[in-house]
C-alpha cells in the first residue's frame, strides 16, 4: 500500500491578526509546519499551535522564514550564509522549545517562501540552512523540494523526506512556478486532486506545458493560507483514501 504525509503551512497569525482556519485543517493533515515569529506567528501563535497539533496527533514541524512580517518572508532578501544559519538556529531552537514545553518532538523542518526560493538558488545558503538543523535539532527530518537542500541535508547527515504540492503548478525542472507567472496556483479543487493521485500514484507530474516529469512524493503540502484551505485537505485525503493510499506521518 502507498503511503503519504500530508503536511500544511500553519501558526501564521500574529498578535490579533489572524489567517487561516489552523484547527479544522489538522483534522485532515498529518503533519503541521508552524512559523516561528519571523514571516508570521508569535510566541502565544507558536504555543497554541503546537498544542492544538499535539491534541489533534499531528507531527510538529519548525517552518523557517525570513524576517518579513510585511512580505509574509516571500520578499528575496540580500543575507549571507552566516545570517541564514543564524536565524534558522533561532527560529529552529524556538520552536523546539515550545515543543518541549508542550511535551512533543520537533518532528521536521521545512523552509518557507523566499528562504526555500533562496536555498534552491545558492547551495551555501542550503548548506547553511542544512547546518544550522543539525546543531539543534540533528534527529529532525527536512522537508525538501530543491535539489541544492536535498544534497546538503544529506551532506550534514540529515533524514530527508521528499515535498510536492497540491495547490501549485510545476515547471519542466519539477520546479514550482513562480507564484509571479499566471497559473502558479491551482484553484481547482479537481485539478489539485488529479495533480496529486498522479504524483502519488504515477510518480509524475505534469508541468505546465504538457511533459510529464518524474517526482518523488513522500509528503504534500497543502498551503493553509490559501481560500478553500480546509476543503482542500478534506476532499484530497478522501480521495487519496478511495486509492488506497495510507496517509500518514512519515
Amino acid at each position: 500500500m502507498p503511503t503519504l504525509d500530508i503536511n500544511c503551512d500553519m501558526g501564521e497569525s500574529f498578535g490579533a491578526w489572524r489567517m487561516g482556519d489552523d484547527e479544522a485543517i489538522l483534522r485532515h493533515v498529518t503533519s503541521a509546519n508552524i512559523a516561528c515569529g519571523f514571516h508570521a506567528g508569535d510566541p502565544d501563535v507558536m504555543l497554541a499551535t503546537v498544542r492544538v497539533a499535539a491534541r489533534a496527533g499531528v507531527a510538529v514541524g519548525a517552518h523557517p522564514g525570513l524576517p518579513d512580517l510585511q512580505g509574509f518572508g516571500r520578499r528575496v532578501m540580500a543575507m549571507n550564509a552566516a545570517e541564514i544559519y543564524a536565524l534558522t538556529v533561532y527560529q529552529v531552537g524556538a520552536m523546539l522549545g515550545v515543543t518541549r514545553a508542550v511535551g512533543v518532538p520537533l518532528h521536521h523542518v521545512k523552509t518557507h517562501g523566499a528562504l526555500y526560493n533562496m536555498t534552491a538558488r545558492d547551495a551555501t545558503l542550503a548548506t547553511a540552512v542544512a547546518d544550522a538543523v543539525r546543531a539543534v535539532t540533528p534527529d529532525a527530518l527536512i522537508y525538501v523540494a530543491n535539489a541544492n537542500m536535498a544534497a546538503a541535508a544529506r551532506a550534514a547527515g540529515l533524514r530527508v523526506a521528499n515535498e510536492v504540492y497540491a495547490d501549485r503548478s510545476y515547471q519542466d525542472d519539477a520546479t514550482l512556478t513562480p507564484r509571479t507567472m499566471p497559473h502558479a496556483m491551482i484553484e481547482d479543487v479537481g485539478a489539485s486532486i488529479a495533480q496529486v493521485r498522479r504524483m502519488v500514484l504515477d510518480g509524475s507530474v505534469r508541468a505546465l506545458s504538457g511533459k510529464s516529469v518524474p517526482i518523488v512524493a513522500d509528503t504534500l503540502c497543502i498551503h493553509g493560507d490559501q481560500p478553500g484551505a480546509v476543503l482542500f485537505a478534506e476532499r484530497i485525503r478522501s480521495a487519496l483514501s478511495a486509492d488506497g493510499v495510507a496517509v500518514q506521518p512519515l
